[in-house]
């Protein structure tokens, strides 16, 4: 019995701690591979860590109010039969 809870415990700290270790250096493109183009507009091509940096907008904060109780919906003019 214990030896079962020991070997348990030495896997579950292994597991952790392989998931706890991550690659820390700069990313790169691989071999033979570049990075996209320039957008648009723009004169210099990002970077990798620039391309990974998310924008405010694109996860923006929630802004809906949650309903309390229950109301009737409106009749929407978009909601048709399909053809």
């Amino acid at each position: 019995m214990a030896r079962t809870i020991r070997n348990s415990l030495t896997l579950g700290c292994l597991a952790l701690a392989l998931a706890a270790c991550g690659q820390t250096a700069e990313l790169k493109p691989p071999a033979g591979k570049q990075l996209p183009v320039a957008p648009f507009g723009r004169a210099d091509r990002p970077s990798a860590n620039q391309l990974l940096t998310a924008l405010p907008q694109d996860a923006p904060q929630r802004s809906v109010e949650l309903r309390s109780r229950s109301e009737d919906r409106q009749d929407d003019p978009f909601d048709l039969p399909p053809q």
